[in-house]
C-alpha cells in the first residue's frame, strides 16, 4: 500500500458535481493498492497514520498527533500511485490491485482508522471520478509505502 497523506486545513471530495465528504483540519489521505498487499499491509500503515505526529504543538513544533489536535481524516482511493512510468510516456496501472481486491482492502483500512482513532472517516467512491480540493496545512505532505516498513 502507498500512500500520499497531507495535513489539510479544510478537504473536500465532489462526484458529479455533489459534495460527498468535507473534513476540518486532519489527514487527507491518497491511498494505491498494490496486487500484494495485504490485511497486515492496511493495519500497519493505519497504526502509523494514527500516530504520526506532524501536527504543531504549543512551541511550533511537530510534536502533536491527530488524536491530541482533535483532527479529521478523509481518505480517497488513487490507484495511480502505482503507475509504473519506465517506458514511454504513457504510464502502466499493471501493479494496481483490481476492484475485487482492492476494495476489501480499502475499506478495511478505513475501518482500521477507525478502530485507532475512533473517529468518523470521510471516503469518497471507490473507482468514481471525484473533485478533491484541500487546503495543505504547512504544507506537510508525508509519503509511505508499505514495502519499506523497515
Amino acid at each position: 500500500m502507498r500512500t500520499v497523506i497531507q495535513r489539510v486545513s479544510t478537504a473536500s471530495v465532489t462526484i458529479h458535481g455533489d459534495m460527498k465528504s468535507a473534513i476540518g483540519p486532519g489527514f487527507m489521505i491518497l491511498l494505491g493498492i498494490e496486487t500484494e498487499d495485504s490485511k497486515e499491509d492496511a493495519e500497519w500503515l493505519a497504526k502509523k497514520i494514527a500516530g504520526l505526529r506532524v501536527f504543531s504543538d504549543e512551541a511550533g513544533l511537530m510534536n502533536k498527533d491527530l488524536g491530541e489536535i482533535d483532527g479529521d481524516i478523509m481518505v480517497i482511493s488513487q490507484f495511480t500511485l502505482h503507475a509504473s512510468y519506465k517506458k514511454g510516456n504513457r504510464p502502466s496501472f499493471i501493479k494496481a490491485a483490481r476492484p475485487e481486491q482492492a476494495v476489501p482492502l480499502y475499506e478495511y483500512f478505513v475501518q482500521q482508522l477507525h478502530k485507532l482513532t475512533g473517529k468518523e472517516i470521510a471516503t469518497g467512491e471507490f473507482g468514481a471520478d471525484m473533485k478533491v480540493a484541500l487546503v495543505n496545512d504547512g504544507p506537510v505532505t508525508i509519503i509511505m509505502d508499505t514495502k519499506n516498513k523497515e
